[in-house]
């Protein structure tokens, strides 16, 4: 504690920038400072609480000026939610800055200059764009400013809604969520309502103890909608709730419920029960129908995914004879949106259950040119395994946040095929692995895309041609 109080006060600091992982740029005395919820052009006191050897972290304490790029968020939440931490930023500023974190990514990472000018592809809507959502119950709701410093004993503490960033047992009560449309929020909010009045117990995630624990609502553009119920047991009150769910909203397509007594709140190696409906939903692409179940990986933004898979299909450069293959294919969004281009397409992934989606994604759309692979990337992705499906023309790569391992690199330079697409939601893996490639490829043109409006998270999509 003694080394905390004798970090530094910098008072009258102008915000100049905006860096990686969204947090803001001020300079003191020629080190860089990283600030939360500040904008560019903010005049701001800073407390340091982070002091490293070439930067510090800091906390704004006071305003003394704010900045003309401010505007004023739409959500009551913003500023405790976990969610949405760019709605005091215009959204032209936003994509702006977005684009601004792809390009340095690739200067100061890769050591390249974008080699064609770009413009990033907003989001149309900017708001109601997710068409999957996480709410969490808890007991230990976050308490308002009015609820703290009251002497009134409060009638409970439960909460249904989204994590406070950085504690992982506080929920923010979410009334109104501005991420996704009907009848996400009607859904919700009847839930709290019939769980407080039955007097059901929120879940405590200190100690693993109550019964409900999580709310998933998915929906596509066809207007389908999937609800899942996630409870730590089985007691005939959770029937009496789905119950009551599927009699107040019939319309829904899929109604389902998992138990699961786990202390992490993870579903993929749970069993999903369906209540009522259908155990999937569909969404369109194009003229592509994909099938979406409750473990199913999907972009999601629909409306930008079809954004982002028109640039990786432009970039492939496809004419019809080439072997295509997809890494990390998911359920094969991709693979089966470029299979009408190429002569055949092969996709990896590691999860079993989306390799048995992708599959039904071809079968349910007449696609008879795709073949998938359940595995390791790393362990899959071998000279046998090329031998026996061919060699790349085309690879396209969608890697998770944290990049390709570096045997999937290495292997995809001993193959060498003429073009890589790089596909990624973290631009600064997307260079670093770039970098590594770029002993046998060239860089010729990225595509920023938004996926997350008022969010710092960006999409970006590369190209690399064999030198």
């Amino acid at each position: 504690m003694g080394r905390r109080k004798n970090l530094p006060l910098f008072e009258e600091v102008s915000i100049e920038n905006i860096g990686a992982e969204g947090k803001s740029i001020a300079r003191v005395e020629g080190i860089v400072v990283f600030v939360k919820d500040a904008v560019p052009g903010d005049v701001v006191d800073l407390q340091v609480f982070r002091k490293k050897g070439r930067y510090m972290e800091a906390r704004v304490v006071k305003y003394h000026s704010y900045s003309e790029q401010r505007t004023d968020p739409f959500c009551e939440h913003f500023g405790v939610c976990g969610g949405c931490k760019w709605q005091h930023l215009p959204y032209d500023r936003q994509l702006f800055y977005k684009e601004q974190q792809v390009v340095d990514a690739f200067r100061h990472i890769a050591g390249l200059e974008i080699p064609e000018s770009m413009s990033i592809l907003g989001s149309d809507p900017i708001t109601e764009y997710r068409n999957k959502l996480e709410y969490t119950f808890s007991n230990r709701r976050w308490l308002l400013d009015h609820e703290a410093d009251s002497d009134k004993t409060l009638e409970h503490t439960n909460a249904l809604g989204l994590h406070v960033p950085g504690r992982f047992d506080k929920v923010v009560d979410i009334q109104t969520c501005h991420l996704q449309g009907a009848p996400t929020n009607e859904v919700k909010n009847f839930l709290r309502e019939i769980a407080l009045e039955k007097k059901l117990t929120f879940y405590d995630h200190r100690s693993n103890e109550g019964l409900l624990r999580n709310l998933i609502i998915r929906t596509t553009t066809l207007g389908e909608v999937m609800v899942i119920l996630s409870v730590q047991f089985d007691v005939p009150e959770v029937y009496e709730m789905l119950d009551a769910i599927k009699e107040k909203f019939p319309d829904l397509t899929s109604l389902m419920y998992v138990i699961n007594p786990k202390k992490n709140e993870t579903l993929y190696d749970q069993d999903i029960i369906t209540w009522s409906g259908r155990d999937h939903i569909f969404e369109e692409l194009e003229d592509l129908k994909f099938k979406i179940g409750p473990k199913s990986f999907f972009q999601t933004n629909s409306f930008q995914a079809l954004k982002l898979y028109q640039v990786t299909r432009e970039f492939s450069g496809l004419k019809g004879d080439e072997v295509l293959y997809d890494l990390y294919t998911g359920t094969g969004t991709i693979a089966n949106f470029m299979a009408a281009k190429a002569k055949s397409v092969v996709g990896i992934e590691s999860v079993p259950e989306s390799i048995e989606d992708a599959k039904i994604n071809s079968e349910i759309n007449g696609i008879g040119n795709t073949s998938f692979f359940a595995g390791d990337m790393k362990d899959i992705f071998t000279d046998s395994f090329i031998a026996e499906n061919g060699k790349p023309d085309v690879i396209i790569t969608d890697p998770p946040r944290a990049g390709m391992h570096t045997k999937v690199v290495e292997q995809i330079l001993r193959i060498a095929p003429p073009r890589i697409v790089y596909v990624s939601c973290n631009p600064a893996t997307q260079a670093r692995d770039v970098e590594l490639l770029g002993r046998s490829y060239r860089l010729v043109k990225i595509q920023p895309v938004d996926m997350f409006p008022h969010t710092h998270h960006v999409e970006n999509v590369a190209l690399l041609e064999a030198v």
